[in-house]
């Protein structure tokens, strides 16, 4: 498989920073690998892609993403055909049809219609009511979101990676993650400091940072590896304070590329990611690891 399936293209998904974070992967095989906070579980289908684990757990607390997950993995054909049928009503129906299948999925939560709403809605950044969970993004006017083939494509291999030895979880992260043992390893990616707080408010969930503190604390306690994709920096702004040195962890810094945000409004301003990894999957650095030299490091697998 020359390049990796992509069937839900999350805003902030790690695909792009792939490369970066696997050097600080476990290089021996991995029973059972997990991604409670899964969105696009881009890391999921790259480690199924390396054979990094012999089997696999996702999770979410937003049910039509995990719906639409299982959908993916067990009903491939019908769930793109459903996809190229929403997709193409677009074509003779007028501006509102955006609106339109949203309105439909905040009633009635189709995983498929979710997936149409994430491919057109602006810069695929999804947005939620806290209160009520709808879905409040509205579509993008440049384009018409990913065509039906490469859709059916992707959905595919991913199916393809995937199938017969994944599981897909609905609900709390670490409900998801109390069967995890020594012999496994977790990736997280959860929602941010700041799109829990504050004005950028986007998911049906955050995570207030104590929280997550005392479900790490809770990991430690229970040696289980993990690595942890959390706040960052853009420019010389950071979102968010670092996270306490009494969890014993390493933080990494990885670059991830041109802040959108800042090229909207005329600056040129890259975006540090912290990586915080247990100790034993790598060493501190102080520099800022970019993807040229972490994709030699990718090659080794």
């Amino acid at each position: 498989m020359a390049k990796l399936p992509h069937p839900i293209p999350y805003q902030g998904s790690k695909r792009s920073l792939a490369p970066l974070i696997a050097p600080y992967v476990p290089r021996e095989k991995v029973d059972t690998w997990y991604e409670p906070f899964a969105g696009s579980a881009a890391m999921t289908l790259w480690a199924a892609h390396h054979k990094i684990a012999e089997r696999y757990v996702i999770g979410d607390v937003l049910e039509p993403i995990a719906d639409l997950w299982r959908a993916i993995i067990e009903r491939p054909r019908d769930t793109s055909a459903r996809y190229s049928q929403i997709w193409n009503g677009q074509l003779s129906s007028d501006e509102s049809y955006f609106n339109t299948v949203r309105d439909r999925y905040n009633e009635h939560r189709d995983p498929v219609d979710l997936l149409y709403l994430i491919c057109r809605c602006v810069k695929n950044a999804v947005r939620f009511n806290a209160k009520s969970g709808k879905f409040t993004q509205s579509r993008d006017k440049r384009r018409l979101g990913m065509k039906p083939d490469r859709m059916a494509d992707a959905i595919t291999g991913a199916s393809m990676l995937l199938n017969g030895k994944t599981e897909v979880v609905t609900g709390d992260w670490m409900k998801t993650l109390s069967p995890a043992g020594k012999a496994d390893f977790i990736y997280m990616d959860p929602p941010y400091l700041g799109t829990t707080v504050g004005k950028d408010k986007r998911y049906v969930e955050g995570l207030q940072q104590d929280l997550l503190i005392k479900g790490l604390e809770d990991l430690r306690r229970r040696q289980i590896r993990f690595a942890l994709s959390y706040d960052g920096m853009t420019g010389g702004k950071e979102y968010g304070p670092p996270l306490p040195d009494t969890l014993g962890l390493t933080r990494l810094l990885l670059h991830a590329g041109k802040s959108s945000q800042a090229t909207l409004v005329g600056r040129d301003e890259d975006t540090v990611e912290s990586l915080y990894i247990t100790p034993d999957l790598g060493e501190a650095r102080s520099d800022v690891i970019r993807k040229h030299v972490a994709v030699q490091e990718e090659l080794t697998f």
